[in-house]
């Protein structure tokens, strides 16, 4: 049984209507920024979830930890679905899944000291006798590379570097030994050098914990990094889903194809064919019917603006939501 089983989670945002619009009667309008995805996670793996901007990312990881509330669908975590648990049941289960949040300064409290903002869960879930609580938090800061960890925990996090102060967050994330971490967009606020070593302390992490995780990012050349599936997200759709190696070496769908031709190729000695989508993203609001992404697709039949195509097995577990396939 997988970990994390995530069937047909929708999620629709109410658009706030003017003072006329309601006397007047006009419908209500949402958002779909997430309009049916499914997923599984399997123990030990690592889902990376890409695709630009506005594709409906974030809203699924924070879906998938009940951060906000689902509008249909179900979110299965060890067993457990998620969405029926109540408000007491839920925040003891939060020990067992937790957030590697975007931007370390919005997510730490400027006046906490780094070794009680990393030992808050520990509070909060009454983990541990209070010397055991700071010898864990000792022991997690010299694990993230935070040393001497002892200095390291009377800091306060405008004394630490970017960085810095995401390996505490990674920290903190990690102190009650979770079952399942969202991180999302990890590494996006980062330099590129200290991305890459961030990157490589997820990898490890991620062996010596058993982590079960999904990586969210805008950036396809840093799923190689951490991730063993990738899956395809565009318009609140996931569009294929695939191994590592099939979405880089032989990638199906349209977008998928167009992200991957966005990968900067370091050797200037190779030419990778460029394939740019036509015009911009539809609104969320009414999104176009058929293929979402027939509007912006070259390749677009006329069953494509018509018929939504459903996500199937191409070989070799390769998912692909296209009527070419």
């Amino acid at each position: 049984m997988a970990m994390v089983e995530v069937k047909d989670l929708k999620k629709y945002f109410p658009v706030r209507r003017t003072f006329i619009d309601a006397i007047l009667g006009k419908p209500q309008l949402y958002v779909k920024a997430v309009d049916g995805v499914s997923f599984d996670i399997e123990e030990g793996e690592v889902l990376g979830l890409v695709g630009e901007s506005g594709s409906g990312k974030t809203t699924t990881g924070r879906l998938v930890l009940r951060l906000i509330e689902l509008t249909d669908g179900s979110v299965k975590i060890d067993g457990k679905d998620i969405s029926k648990l109540d408000v007491e049941e839920l925040r003891r289960f939060r020990r067992h899944i937790q957030l590697i949040f975007q931007d370390p300064m919005a997510s730490l409290n400027p006046y906490m000291r780094i070794g009680d903002a990393v030992k808050h869960p520990l509070d909060i879930h009454n983990i541990g006798s209070p010397k055991d609580r700071k010898r864990m938090v000792l022991e997690m800061l010299e694990r993230v590379n935070l040393t001497p960890p002892d200095e390291f925990y009377k800091r306060y996090p405008k004394e630490l570097s970017g960085g810095q102060r995401q390996r505490v967050v990674i920290a903190r994330a990690l102190i009650t030994k979770p079952k399942f971490v969202v991180a999302d967009e990890a590494v996006a606020m980062l330099d590129v050098s200290i991305r890459s070593q961030l990157l490589k302390l997820l990898a490890d992490l991620k062996k010596d914990f058993n982590l079960t995780m999904l990586f969210i990012t805008h950036d396809l050349a840093t799923t190689k990094y951490v991730c063993d599936r990738i899956a395809v997200m565009y318009l609140g759709k996931i569009v294929e889903i695939g191994s590592f190696e099939q979405i880089y070496r032989s990638p199906k769908h349209p977008y998928t194809k167009a992200l991957i031709s966005a990968v900067p190729e370091p050797d200037p000695k190779k030419k990778k064919e460029k394939f740019i989508p036509q015009g911009e993203v539809p609104n969320p609001i009414n999104p176009p019917p058929g293929c979402r992404f027939h509007p912006r697709c070259p390749f677009a039949k006329d069953i494509c603006k018509t018929k939504e195509p459903e996500l199937k097995d191409v070989g070799d577990g390769q998912m692909v939501a296209c009527h070419l396939y």
